[in-house]
């Protein structure tokens, strides 16, 4: 039966019409909502399973990370002295690796605070930075970062720098795998070694000592802070090319550090208010060019192209008081053959232009092509006169010169000197400060080269090497590249091996003309020459050895023959076939380098052995791992090469050369008795040498042209080599002791003179009797003009001294 009651209905109806008054939230907000939800939980799975498929796929090609546990970063070679100082460095990428532990901690703070400052809590990946760069790439359609430490070293490592989504889903699933392989600690050491921070710096400790000069330990909170803001912009924030825009940086890192409580509101204020002072300058030069070159070329050989990247650290047996003695000994000695050269000329001319702005600009791009030699400065000629000179240096100071000053220069600055002679405005030359008197003076790039080697006879250790007169100028190493004829300096040798063929310091040998026919010299006629012209007749051989007597010395070759002779002088270290077994050897008519005569006169300073030259004595890798290693091995018999009888009498000989001979100037200089050695001048001056040593170090010079030409008709061994070995022995020697060569078994001294003891005055060659075999004590007949050219293309010529 149906309600008939009206009331009753109604009444169920306004019930109904009210809750869905009160409920139509549920229809159209709960319901849409509730259906939204659904959505993104259905697209939450299904971005999960696309992750999910996309990683499957992507995660097994990603890069094997498995090489940073045994991380090797591309460290540049690095030469040190035996005294711990860097003498070179070889490599694109300057880096310093430092283990985490020896990273100051300021140091990591600054990193962490502007780059990662919840490194230590996440787990690789900050996901809501993460999310908030996606978001900002997406709907602003610019690249932001949100890259965390970990995620950098993956991108640093394996991954391009290009900002796509792409590569930050690399850069994550990476970054993933880097955190399952290393520790915390592990990575962030990989990061503050690796990370580019510009002016060829890679890590923190290369830009220490690239920006501030200093070691990494030794930096402030300002500093590190400073440095800490390079790795988003090396360039852009460049403290010393922009440091406005860098001080800004630094200036938000350090109250980074404060928010993060890296440090107190102390250390902030004082950190903000530092003055930094940066490295404008390049380190003063330590001059061991050729040996740093000479170490990397033996390394090279040794390691290949590695040598460049993996860090190693090559320690030679340079010691670096007596390497700047020789550098500035050497140099000294070929400036002041210079001095005694006419003035060849300005190095170039310019056009100035009459505004001083412009002409300082043009100034300083022209003397860009002529940098500085040490302390020998390029200039450019702004005004002059016949008694005065006004430059313009490359820093832009002005500079008169008058007086003593323009001596070199002769009347080049008048119009009478030629063209290329002349002293103009434009001109650009060569100045030089004389500290002593506090005045410039005009000088010249010397043409002439030298070379300079020391080293220890008892161990072969090279203690100096000086290959030229600028290695920046001339990379040829003269001391192990230049073959050039030793003239005189070669005698000893030839006096060694008549020694031993019954030969005395007493022996005497007529100082008297000679000339031999071409059969004799196995090419053309030969005649002779002294180097002063002079003949002075019978004479012992300490006095023909002291005054280098030419004649003498072929007289005892021709005795004990010249096959003899080429094979005694292997003895030393010598090449025979570079000695050719003729009359000429006995005036140093072969080949030798200045390092091959410190090693042969090595023979004579130790006692009799041979020891090989040395120059590297230990190699380690960058962790300090040991590679390889030099030990000095002591003398004894099987190293023995003549007898030290043999040493011991020629050391008295040379001892004599040092005392009243043709380097007298040594003792006399020096003032002490226990210094041994030869000059030597080859014909027409074209080489000079001296040769000597001390107990402790033998020490070879050598000066002449690239290509050889006369040094001048008066320039000898004993007026050029011999005062730059004085020079440097006056350092080297400075507090050693007097020590002269102990007397071996075997060795006699009669009337004050050494002899072996089968070989006395009595017993061994008392003179050589009279000429014969192709050779007249009388004047010979003058030789033609061909015959004297023959006899030049022997060895360059007939005189050496």
């Amino acid at each position: 039966m149906s309600d008939a009651n009206p009331a009753h209905s109604t009444k169920k109806s306004s019930r109904f019409a009210a809750w869905g008054a009160q409920h139509w939230w549920m229809r159209w907000v709960v319901k849409p909502l509730i259906v939204l939800m659904g959505l993104a939980v259905a697209g939450a799975a299904a971005i999960v399973l696309i992750a999910g498929i996309g990683l499957s796929v992507a995660y097994p090609n990603l890069p094997e990370v498995n090489g940073l546990t045994d991380y090797q970063p591309k460290m540049p070679l690095r030469v040190y002295s035996a005294d711990q100082v860097l003498i070179g460095e070889f490599g694109e990428e300057k880096r310093q690796f430092l283990p985490i532990r020896q990273i100051p901690k300021v140091m990591r703070d600054a990193v962490l605070a502007i780059e990662d400052a919840r490194f230590y809590k996440h787990g690789g990946v900050d996901y809501i930075g993460v999310l908030r760069a996606g978001l900002a790439n997406f709907g602003e359609s610019r690249s932001q970062g949100a890259s965390t430490i970990t995620m950098q070293v993956a991108r640093n490592f394996y991954l391009p720098t290009e900002k796509t989504f792409t590569r930050k889903i690399y850069e994550i699933l990476l970054a993933m795998k880097i955190e399952s392989l290393l520790s915390k600690d592990q990575i962030l050491e990989l990061y503050m070694n690796q990370i580019y921070l510009g002016q060829r710096a890679y890590g923190f400790a290369a830009a220490a000592d690239t920006y501030f000069g200093k070691p990494l330990k030794d930096i402030s909170v300002a500093e590190a802070a400073m440095l800490a803001g390079l790795p988003k912009a090396p360039s852009a924030y460049n403290p010393i090319r922009n440091p406005k825009r860098a001080t800004v940086r630094q200036q938000y890192i350090i109250d980074r550090m404060f928010e993060n409580g890296f440090i107190t509101a102390e250390q902030r204020d004082a950190a903000k208010a530092e003055q930094l002072s940066y490295r404008t300058k390049a380190p003063i030069p330590i001059h061991a060019e050729y040996a740093a070159e000479a170490a990397r070329l033996l390394m090279h050989e040794q390691y290949g192209a590695d040598a460049y990247t993996r860090g190693i650290n090559a320690y030679t047996s340079i010691n670096m008081t007596e390497q700047m003695a020789a550098y500035k000994a050497l140099r000294k000695g070929l400036l002041d053959f210079d001095r005694r050269q006419a003035w060849r000329g300005p190095e170039a001319y310019i056009d100035l232009p009459t505004d001083a702005r412009q002409m300082d600009i043009r100034i300083a791009e022209a003397l860009e092509d002529h940098p500085d030699s040490d302390n020998i400065i390029a200039a450019v000629v702004i005004d002059t006169d016949p008694k005065r000179l006004v430059a313009t240096l490359q820093s832009g100071e002005q500079i008169v010169l008058t007086g003593d000053g323009l001596k070199a220069v002769g009347n080049a600055l008048t119009d009478k000197a030629p063209p290329k002679q002349q002293i103009r405005r434009g001109a650009i030359i060569r100045v030089m400060l004389d500290k002593e008197k506090g005045k410039w003076q005009v000088v010249q790039m010397p043409e002439v080269e030298g070379a300079f080697v020391s080293m220890d006879p008892r161990t072969g250790l090279i203690r100096a090497m000086v290959g030229g007169f600028d290695f920046y100028r001339n990379k040829f190493n003269h001391v192990t590249q230049a073959w050039r004829q030793p003239g005189s300096s070669f005698k000893p040798f030839i006096y060694s091996a008549a020694l031993e063929k019954g030969f005395t310091p007493a022996t005497v040998v007529n100082d008297a003309p000679l000339f031999f026919d071409a059969g004799t010299t196995g090419g053309q006629p030969w005649e002779p020459k002294n180097y002063d012209g002079k003949f002075e007749g019978p004479m012992p051989l300490r006095k023909a050895l002291a005054k280098s007597k030419n004649m003498i010395s072929i007289r005892i070759l021709r005795s004990i023959g010249a096959k003899y002779g080429q094979e005694w002088i292997t003895h030393f270290g010598f090449e025979a076939d570079k000695h050719p077994a003729y009359l000429p050897m006995a005036l140093g008519a072969g080949s030798v380098t200045p390092l091959q005569m410190a090693d042969a006169y090595a023979v004579f300073a130790n006692g009799g052995y041979r020891v090989n030259p040395m120059l590297v004595t230990r190699v380690t890798d960058t962790r300090g791992h040991l590679l390889a290693q030099y030990r000095p091995t002591p003398l004894d018999e099987s190293m023995r090469t003549i007898d030290a009888r043999n040493a011991f009498v020629m050391s008295s000989l040379l001892q004599e050369v040092t005392r009243s001979g043709t380097a007298a100037r040594a003792q006399a200089t020096l003032k002490r008795p226990d210094l041994y050695g030869k000059t030597g001048t080859t014909n027409d001056s074209m080489d000079a040498w001296f040769a000597g040593y001390t107990a402790h170090n033998v020490a070879v010079v050598w000066v002449g042209h690239d290509q050889p030409r006369k040094l001048g008709d008066r320039e000898t061994g004993g007026g050029l080599a011999l005062p730059i070995w004085i020079d440097f022995m006056g350092v080297a020697l400075r507090n050693a002791p007097i020590e002269e060569p102990v007397p071996p078994e075997g060795v006699v001294n009669i009337g004050g003179e050494w002899f072996y003891e089968e070989y006395t005055s009595g017993t061994g060659v008392r003179e050589l009797g009279p000429d014969s075999d192709g050779a007249s004590g009388h004047p010979p007949a003058p030789s033609s003009e061909e015959e004297k050219k023959g006899i030049l293309d022997l060895f360059g010529g007939g005189k050496p001294n």
